[in-house]
């Protein structure tokens, strides 16, 4: 029996100065599916990886060791590795644009500013991939974005945290069983607030 192959990259920087971070989120994401899984990551080359493999796909799980701007490079190198084809491959990103609480998958798009899908772009010469944005937020004033991106989260933000990291981590095991369409149909909806 083949297995269908999946990549799924969570975008990040490595290192104890931006754990917990809001540009993280991508790894926070990772972290999240391995855990409800029971998914051992390991180093190996450009980052962590993992294989989970649920109803009958092989999903790879990969946390990028070359910082958010050379994300493209492990990207570029794992689906070639693993002889993954680019649709098969999404991107889990931090999206500045979207309210926190909020995400929106898509098939294909441009960076949107974001260094880590510029990098993509750039290393496999196409936008054309998918990528679920998990939104932070906005509220900082002009010109302290850098700081909110890299700063941690606040208290009551991290109490939301868990089941937002639950409904992409959901999210990413649809993508990967239901296809994006049907996916996108049923996640890009505003997650439900807790009982």
């Amino acid at each position: 029996m083949k297995f269908v192959k999946f990549l799924i990259v969570g975008l990040g920087n490595i290192g104890q100065d931006y754990k917990g971070t809001r540009h993280n989120i991508g790894f926070e994401t990772i972290d999240r599916l391995c855990f409800l899984t029971q998914t051992e990551m390991k180093v190996d080359k450009l980052g962590e990886l993992g294989l989970l493999k649920h109803k009958g796909k092989q999903i790879y799980l990969l946390k990028p060791s070359t910082y958010m701007n050379l994300s493209g490079k492990a990207v570029r190198y794992w689906l070639e590795q693993l002889k993954i084809p680019v649709e098969n491959c999404l991107i889990v990103v931090d999206e500045l644009q979207l309210d926190f609480g909020k995400q929106r998958l898509r098939p294909k798009g441009s960076d949107g500013g974001h260094n880590g899908l510029k990098s993509i772009n750039d290393c496999l010469n196409t936008q054309q991939y998918p990528r679920l944005r998990v939104g932070i937020g906005n509220q900082f004033s002009k010109g302290s974005q850098v700081n909110y991106v890299l700063g941690k989260w606040s208290s009551e933000e991290e109490i939301e945290l868990i089941s937002i990291l639950d409904y992409a981590a959901e999210t990413v095991l649809s993508f990967c069983t239901q296809g994006i369409k049907n996916t996108m149909d049923r996640y890009n909806q505003e997650r439900k607030q807790k009982e």
